[in-house]
């Protein structure tokens, strides 16, 4: 498995995101992919989609393509 490297990764939320502390998802455009991660968890796992995938992802959900 490849690690990814995020030393110059800038994290942010949504503009849907509260500072309640509910769940929230940060992500990080880095060159080539977005990485995701759990704001309650940042020394947890990350995800990393190309942009390609993370753009498909996004219009999927717009379109209520998966429950949420």
């Amino acid at each position: 498995m490849n690690s990814l490297d995020l030393s110059a990764a800038s994290w942010r939320k949504s503009s849907h995101s509260g500072d309640t502390g509910g769940d929230c998802l940060e992500v990080a455009a880095l060159a080539h992919i977005v990485a995701m991660r759990d704001s309650k968890d940042l020394d947890g796992p990350v995800l990393g989609l190309s942009r390609a995938a993370f753009a498909t992802l996004v219009g999927e959900i717009r379109s209520g393509a998966h429950s949420l």
